[in-house]
């Protein structure tokens, strides 16, 4: 079975998946299967990309730019186990600074004994907190990151609002997701991929499957590359546009706050 996916006016909020589930109640399970499998975090993506995850945060990188300059400073939310932020601190030959924001502390916990290990840890700030409330004052950060979280977002129009508030005026929001297929025969295959092989892989590397299932779904159930995009016009961002990676199995959105 293949839901239908929710629209530009919202559904994620009470959507676990497949399931319906109360408002309010999304959010603790999607922390639960994020503690489950934060030691495993990076394996997980790789099996879900088939490892091509590497080439469009690279790719999401590229097309940030990152300034190479010490008041340059970004903001990665859902970024826990730092994956984004590092790439962006490297890209500025270790002068800007990344705030990785994260409301799971076991994946936050994971971002820092990494940041520690590649010596990263004077350029980097760890803050346990929601997406949907940042705790920050508005215009602090020169660009918004999310890679692979705005789907794990209840509220992601508050989200949205949010990412617009803390951005300085000239800012820009970039955000990577899986999204809709837009290739014949490739979303064939990748259903097949998800739904029957993912779930069983993930089951071999950690012992759980329902985690998976979980994320599978939630990619199935996220808005299209055109109502995310009006989502993202509806929070106030301009010159919004999106990215097909590898025939729209993933995307990457942009607007900026002018």
């Amino acid at each position: 079975m293949v839901a239908s996916r929710t629209s530009a006016d919202g559904g994620m909020e009470t959507s676990y998946g497949f399931r319906d589930v109360a408002e309010g109640e999304k959010q603790g399970l999607v922390n639960e299967v994020f503690h489950k499998v934060a030691k495993r975090y990076d394996i997980m993506n790789d099996v879900m990309s088939a490892g091509m995850h590497r080439v469009w945060k690279d790719a999401m990188i590229a097309a940030l730019n990152p300034r190479k300059d010490p008041s340059y400073k970004t903001l990665d939310v859902a970024g826990g186990t730092g994956d984004i932020a590092f790439r962006i601190v490297e890209a500025s030959r270790r002068q800007a600074h990344a705030t990785v924001l994260d409301i799971n502390g076991s994946m936050l916990g994971v971002g820092r004994e990494r940041a520690e290990k590649k010596g990263l840890a004077q350029n980097l700030t760890f803050v346990e907190a929601n997406a949907e409330e940042l705790p920050f004052e508005a215009n602090t950060f020169d660009a918004y990151t999310i890679a692979f979280g705005i789907r794990n977002v209840p509220r992601i129009d508050v989200a949205l609002s949010e990412a617009y508030r803390v951005l300085k005026r000239g800012g820009r929001l970039l955000v990577l997701e899986f999204s809709e297929v837009q290739m014949p025969l490739l979303d064939r295959f990748y259903d097949e991929w998800s739904f029957k092989a993912i779930p069983r892989f993930g089951k071999m590397i950690t012992g759980e499957a329902e985690p998976y299932q979980y994320l599978v779904e939630s990619i199935r159930k996220f808005p299209s590359q055109a109502d995310f995009a009006a989502m993202i016009t509806k929070a106030g961002f301009a010159k919004v546009s999106f990215t097909n990676y590898t025939g729209g199995i993933a995307a990457l959105h942009s607007g900026w706050k002018i």
